[in-house]
């Protein structure tokens, strides 16, 4: 009973949250465009499946993906081995990036435009080679950030300098990558923070900070995030260079 009523908590929290995306589109679609919703009975359909999925999701990760996360953070922290924890923190970060469905999509995506641009051969097996490349690029990437923010949090360095730092290299980069490259390397520190990487990158940062002493969860535990968001865009900038 008391997992059903969550759920069904989570439930209105997600047609809440998803009300005000309807009523835009339903709004411009009929008073602006003036134009009958094609397919309406399946677009109800499909509403409502996305809010059912939404909620199922957010269950999900209130059970299991932040508690993991957390009892995680809290073991290696016990062992005592930095080592472990780093490679933990790489393959966590490598291992949720190439599972993450929007940027395999992007990745594919980007390895269609490229090869009706020219710039690979226009057939499948290219393709594939591109996309692959750049979707373990990007893992690699978020991999290293993770390490680097584990690192943070134990050594107790200010996140505002990383941060600037980062910036700085995206800047760099940004001047020396082919223009072709910069609008997929942008977008694809915003497409690796998503579904999967999110909730146990937070949990993980969250647990750790809370399982070393003097260190704030709430200053120290947050942040891994944002290195997960800036080192794609470099690492695919490098990434198109190279190529």
């Amino acid at each position: 009973m008391r997992l059903l009523r969550h759920f069904a908590a989570s439930l209105l929290d997600s047609l809440r949250d998803l009300t005000p995306i309807v009523a835009v589109i339903g709004f411009f679609q009929i008073f602006i465009l003036q134009q009958p919703i094609p397919n309406l009975g399946v677009l109800l359909v499909g509403t409502l499946l996305v809010v059912l999925g939404l909620s199922l999701f957010i269950q999900g990760l209130n059970l299991a993906l932040f508690p993991l996360g957390e009892s995680m953070a809290w073991d290696f922290a016990r062992k005592g081995s930095l080592n472990w924890l780093l490679l933990f923190a790489f393959a966590l970060g490598f291992g949720t990036t190439v599972a993450e469905p929007a940027l395999i999509k992007i990745a594919e995506e980007a390895a269609k435009i490229a090869a009706t641009g020219g710039m690979i051969e226009d057939n499948q097996q290219s393709q594939d080679s591109y996309a692959n490349g750049l979707r373990y690029t990007v893992a690699v990437s978020v991999g290293f950030a993770i390490v680097l923010g584990v690192l943070r949090i134990i050594k107790g360095w200010p996140v505002q300098y990383l941060i600037i730092s980062g910036y700085l290299g995206v800047v760099l980069m940004t001047a020396l990558a082919p223009e072709e490259i910069i609008g997929i390397a942008y977008d694809s520190g915003g497409v690796t923070t998503s579904t999967i990487t999110v909730p146990l990158v937070t949990a993980l940062g969250v647990g750790l900070a809370s399982s070393i002493k003097g260190r704030n969860p709430m200053t120290d535990g947050f942040g891994l995030i944002a290195f997960a968001s800036l080192t794609p865009m470099i690492f695919v900038m490098g990434y198109g260079i190279l190529l």
